[in-house]
C-alpha cells in the first residue's frame, strides 16, 4: 500500500484521493494518462530521429549518384586566329616623324692653357640663320618654331583680370545695402507703358564691380514678364550708380560679380 501510494500516477492513490469528487476532467484524467503521454511523446521523438536520419542516408545516396554521372567535358578549343581575308586593305602606315628642326651646336667656351681646337663655334651669320642648341642637326624644312609666350614679336600680352564670385570683401555701394535700397528708391522712373498695363514684377540685374569700383557688364538675369521697358529703366540706375567700395582678396582690389534685384510694384 505504501509504494502504491507514494506513485502520483498509481489508480488505486488517485481513486482514493479523488473519491467524492469530480473525476471527469482536469488532475484526475492528467494523472491517469500521465504514462500514455510520456509514451506518446517518447515514440514521436524516436520517429522523428530514425526518419531524419533516413533522409539524410537518402540524400547522400543521390548525391553519390550525380557525381557518378557527371562527365567532363574535354572538348579542345582552338584558338589559332582566323585566315587573313585578302579583299581586307591593308591597315593605315603609322604617322610619320615629326619634323626635325635645323639647328647649330653651341656650348660656353672653356678655357684651357693646352686647349686644342677641334669643335670651333659657328660664325655670327649661321647663327642668325638657324636656332641655337647643343647638337648640330639638318631640318627638314617643316618645323614650325612655337613661341612659349608672347605674340611671336617679343610682346608678351597682357591676360584679362580675373572676375571673382565670392571674395573675402566683397563690393559695397558708398554707405551699405540701405543706402543702396534709397538711391534705387530715388532715381528709378516707372514706365508709364507699365503702368498702364498694370505690370510689375523683379528685375534681376547682373553686373561687375572692378577693382576701381566702377560697374561695368550689366545685363538682365531674368526680367520682368511683358515689360522691356522695366529691364531697361533698371539697367540704366544701375549705370548711373556712383562708384562702389571695391571687393578685395588677399588685400587687393579685384573684379567681383554682383548681383541685384529691382522690384517694380504698383501702389
Amino acid at each position: 500500500m505504501t509504494a502504491n501510494w507514494n506513485s502520483v500516477v498509481d489508480d488505486s492513490r488517485n481513486d482514493i484521493v479523488f473519491e467524492g469528487r469530480n473525476q471527469d476532467y482536469g488532475a484526475y484524467q492528467i494523472r491517469r494518462k500521465y504514462n500514455w503521454t510520456v509514451t506518446l511523446i517518447l515514440g514521436c521523438m524516436v520517429g522523428a530521429l530514425a526518419l531524419g536520419m533516413t533522409t539524410k542516408y537518402l540524400l547522400g545516396l543521390k548525391s553519390d549518384d550525380v557525381e557518378k554521372e557527371t562527365i567532363l567535358d574535354m572538348t579542345t578549343i582552338d584558338l589559332t586566329p582566323p585566315p587573313v581575308d585578302k579583299n581586307e586593305p591593308p591597315p593605315p602606315p603609322p604617322p610619320p616623324p615629326p619634323p626635325v628642326m635645323e639647328t647649330v651646336k653651341f656650348v660656353p667656351p672653356v678655357i684651357k692653357d693646352d686647349a686644342v681646337e677641334t669643335d670651333p663655334p659657328p660664325p655670327q651669320e649661321k647663327l642668325a640663320e638657324t636656332n641655337v642648341s647643343t647638337v648640330t642637326q639638318e631640318g627638314d624644312g617643316d618645323a614650325v618654331v612655337v613661341p612659349t609666350e608672347g605674340n611671336g614679336n617679343g610682346v608678351v600680352e597682357e591676360k584679362a583680370p580675373e572676375i571673382f564670385t565670392v571674395v573675402e570683401e566683397m563690393p559695397e555701394f558708398p554707405g551699405g545695402a540701405m543706402e543702396m535700397m534709397k538711391y534705387i528708391q530715388k532715381n528709378i522712373q516707372y514706365p508709364q507703358m507699365a503702368k498702364e498695363a498694370g505690370l510689375s514684377g523683379k528685375c534681376f540685374l547682373k553686373f561687375v564691380v572692378n577693382g576701381n569700383g566702377n560697374i561695368t557688364d550689366v545685363t538682365v538675369l531674368k526680367g520682368v514678364p511683358g515689360c522691356g521697358e522695366c529691364d531697361r529703366e533698371a539697367i540704366r540706375v544701375v549705370k548711373s550708380m556712383p562708384n562702389w567700395k571695391p571687393g578685395k582678396q588677399n588685400g587687393r582690389a579685384v573684379s567681383v560679380f554682383f548681383n541685384l534685384p529691382i522690384n517694380f510694384q504698383l501702389r
